[in-house]
């Protein structure tokens, strides 16, 4: 398929991978794989720091939520950010900032205080994440080099999340402080070995200003949003205070959409979002992580509260996915040479769904191999396929000075997705919670949360269908016309 954006470079021939790049890459995997690990080891951790923090089970609750709102809510400017202040700069800040907030974290004494690292956490990951992508795809050309290194960049974040669980569940045995504290001298050593390899980027220089409002609201709307929508299942979806949320937060979206179209130099460039192939990104990375965080949620209930599992036993039957996320690496890159973006995330999103619906036939006593692992397996190689073929195809045809810009807008979808579709997922649960505590009932009322997720996926396979008839066309060149005061180049760009 042709891409109605234009590539900064026309695709490259093979390059050979010195040990500079891929020090460059390692260094930005390992900030991926922090965010990643820190998600997943704080969920195993909770009940330990309540006990020892004597917190309310709403109060702990933020210890999560507090991550999700810094990091969901400032992602769009920290990926305008990287594009306008210079990539390195903004991704080595940010990532010491987030090993100081590891270390405070691990030393707190009180839960406000935990509460507020988990946010400031959160917020440099908000920073790091755009930044990092931004890197990738600014320093490997477009084509088989970039894809490949997106490939195992995008792998790390299933490793991390299922090293950490299993992580997790070890060193809670010895304290939930140190799960807090493991990221902080991961991140120093990431942080020493950026300020030698990574490259050095420019600011922009033509940017038409600072876009001051647009930042205030773009960040403030964000927050908002994704406030309400973990506040809502304790809240009630129905009560005034959640509805005056989403009100607020759908006035000040629509009043930064107003600002952005009339803005010199927009947090957000709103063409892009006239590209098929960009808006099929966008949403099919809402539909991905929005079911995958439901799904993780819900098995894991089952697993520790209805099968007697423990945290570490848990984490080991979730281990297969990620195992086959991170053997498979340094192989989709060339799958997506040969197949397009598009044919692989279909074909991803079809194994997710028959993962899910499989899963649908668990009871109280499974066998692990029979009935829960064909779901992990199906899942995993999902994973593969889908994850790192969505950032390909949001990022390709990208100009190099938006790709902070895009890298944003990605991870907001992620994020956004993931609370919006997680926040469903529960409601569902509780709307059908039964009135004893059988296991059985209790078991019950988890499956519609499970159609749910299984919903969700099939909407993102649908999506992505709808795309699948241009990339049977035939490629052909298209006269771009840049934003850049470049010449006009004829690139074809395959989907």
């Amino acid at each position: 398929m042709t891409s109605p954006l234009n590539t900064s470079t026309a695709p490259s021939p093979a390059v050979r991978w010195t040990p500079r790049l891929w020090g460059t890459l390692l260094v930005l995997c390992a900030a991926m794989f922090l965010d990643a690990l820190d998600v997943s080891m704080v969920g195993v951790a909770l009940p330990s720091i309540g006990s020892e923090l004597d917190l309310t089970t709403s109060t702990l609750q933020w210890v999560v939520s507090g991550y999700i709102l810094g990091y969901g809510g400032l992602l769009l400017l920290g990926g305008r950010t990287a594009d306008l202040l210079g990539r390195r700069q903004v991704f080595l800040v940010a990532l010491g900032i987030f090993a100081l907030a590891s270390l405070h974290g691990g030393l707190v004494d009180s839960g406000p205080l935990l509460i507020a690292s988990r946010f400031i956490k959160g917020l440099s990951a908000a920073f790091t994440a755009p930044a990092g992508l931004s890197i990738i795809t600014t320093t490997f050309p477009e084509g088989p080099l970039r894809n490949r290194a997106l490939s195992i960049y995008t792998t790390c974040a299933a490793t991390g999340f299922s090293m950490g669980l299993v992580l997790s569940g070890l060193l809670t045995e010895a304290s939930w402080r140190l799960t807090m504290l493991l990221p902080a001298p991961i991140a120093i050593v990431a942080l020493i070995a950026g300020l030698k390899l990574l490259p050095r980027s420019e600011r922009e220089k033509d940017h038409n200003g600072y876009d001051i409002p647009g930042a205030v609201l773009g960040t403030a709307s964000m927050l908002l949003l994704v406030f309400t929508v973990v506040q809502a299942p304790e809240t009630g979806w129905a009560s005034a205070r959640t509805l005056l949320s989403f009100l607020a937060a759908a006035v000040l979206l629509t009043v930064f959409v107003f600002v952005e179209r009339r803005s010199a130099g927009p947090l957000i460039r709103l063409g892009v979002l006239r590209s098929g192939h960009q808006i099929r990104a966008q949403l099919g990375a809402m539909a991905f992580f929005g079911s995958y965080v439901g799904f993780q949620f819900l098995v894991t209930l089952y697993m520790q509260s209805l099968l007697g599992w423990s945290a570490l036993h848990t984490a080991l039957a979730f281990l297969p996915a990620g195992a086959l996320v991170a053997l498979s690496s340094t192989k989709v890159g060339s799958i997506v040479d040969r197949y397009g973006t598009q044919r692989l995330i279909a074909v991803g999103f079809a194994l997710m769904v028959a993962g899910y619906a499989l899963f649908l036939r668990v009871d109280l006593d499974p066998v692990y191999a029979v009935v829960i692992l064909p779901s992990m397996l199906l899942i995993g190689a999902a994973c593969a396929l889908v994850f790192p073929s969505l950032n390909i195809q949001a990022t390709n045809g990208v100009d190099d000075h938006e790709q902070g810009m895009v890298s944003g807008l990605l991870n907001t979808s992620v994020q956004v997705g993931g609370a919006i579709f997680l926040a469903v997922v529960t409601a569902v649960v509780t709307a059908n919670a039964p009135e004893g505590s059988s296991p059985q009932a209790v078991l019950d009322s988890y499956r519609p949360g499970l159609i749910v997720v299984t919903g969700i996926a099939v909407a993102g396979l649908v999506i992505t269908l709808t795309g699948l008839s241009s990339t049977r066309r035939p490629k052909r060149s298209v006269v771009v016309t840049k934003s850049t005061p470049r010449e006009a180049e004829r690139v074809p760009v395959r989907d």
